[in-house]
């Protein structure tokens, strides 16, 4: 079966779920929003008896924060509802609960969808991925910057800040105005929403429990984006190379967690579906995963074997999967050479 065959197949085989249901997502918000909400009050609340009370009561709220993500994530997609306005309306509005800007996530989740695992147009919507060929010839400043950057306590240590207080309050270079005013908009509206709870119970209060509801689900967030591409046996090929469904079922990964924590996560563990069809919406991944065989053949990855990802830090074109340094020691040691179809160690200044 030639690429555009197999193509047209599995998107076929998804094409029922590729609708949604007004009253299922109403119902999903409803159980999303009203537990946030409830955890948040109650770890407010709390604070007058324990702050080890007030934490664990800000560890359920940072679930309900990623879930209120994939709500947000839906909307980027058009998939959460069948009404444009309603998707927007949604979206800017979970967009200011999990300090997401609406349009610019949109756009660049967009580009990340239709460049995922190709190695000629990497750096927008995806992390930094280097491959041995790439770091080896890399200077000494770009090698440091990546091993820092690809290190566990800063990727998931202060990537979260950076990206979620830093990085999303400033518009992408080449943005459009409808994009560069729905961040200032966005920005204005956090702000007032921040400004709001600090003058309701106080700025200390809305710290202690903002904080740590803020943190966790930034780690948390973090890391389901890198474990969903981040695995050993992963897909990358260069653009000539360079499949969609093997991008989708091959280099995404089926995160198979328990049910609770599936939920908590918005089915977003069924990734390699929400790859290969974005218009399905989260409440039907799994069902369209159990409904087509070939979806099966997607690399499951439990919790255990995704700490083993900690590990990885290049893709390696020889072997077709994610090294350590360790593994590639002895090459790293050898000579630097020029990286494989392009001058430049660092594919993000071609980009």
């Amino acid at each position: 079966m030639t690429e555009s065959n197999q193509t047209v197949h599995l998107k076929k085989s998804v094409a029922p779920y590729e609708h949604s249901r007004i009253s299922v997502s109403v119902r999903q918000m409803a159980n999303t929003l009203l537990p946030l909400v409830a955890l948040w009050s109650a770890a407010y609340l709390s604070l007058s008896v324990s702050y080890l009370l007030t934490l664990l009561f800000a560890v359920g709220a940072s679930f309900f924060v990623i879930r209120t993500f994939i709500i947000f994530h839906d909307c980027c997609h058009g998939s959460f509802f069948k009404s444009k306005r309603a998707n927007d309306i949604v979206g800017n509005i979970t967009g200011v609960l999990t300090l997401v800007p609406y349009q610019q996530w949109k756009n660049s989740h967009a580009i990340h969808h239709a460049t995922s695992s190709n190695l000629d147009k990497r750096g927008v919507g995806d992390l930094w991925i280097l491959t041995v060929d790439e770091y080896a010839s890399a200077s000494r400043m770009t090698k440091l910057a990546y091993r820092l950057y690809r290190h566990p306590l800063i990727m998931f240590g202060l990537g979260p800040i950076y990206v979620f207080v830093f990085q999303y309050r400033f518009n992408r270079k080449g943005a459009r105005r409808k994009e560069q005013l729905n961040t200032y908009l966005m920005n204005a509206m956090i702000v007032a929403l921040y400004a709001l709870m600090c003058w309701a119970i106080g700025w200390e209060a809305f710290l202690l429990v903002q904080g740590p509801v803020f943190y966790l689900s930034g780690v948390l967030g973090v890391w389901l984006f890198y474990v969903q591409h981040q695995f050993e046996d992963s897909y990358f090929e260069h653009d000539e190379e360079w499949s969609y469904v093997k991008a989708a079922v091959d280099g995404s990964s089926y995160y198979k967690l328990p049910k609770f924590l599936q939920w908590l996560t918005g089915n977003i563990g069924f990734h390699h579906v929400h790859h290969l069809s974005p218009k399905v919406p989260n409440y039907y991944l799994e069902q369209a995963h159990d409904a087509v065989p070939p979806l099966h053949k997607a690399t499951t990855i439990t919790i255990r074997q995704s700490l083993e990802s900690l590990k990885f830090r290049l893709w390696d074109e020889e072997g077709k999967r994610f090294v350590s340094f360790r593994d590639v020691r002895d090459r790293l040691r050898k000579p630097a050479g020029v990286r494989r179809g392009s001058a430049s160690a660092d594919p993000r200044k071609a980009s």
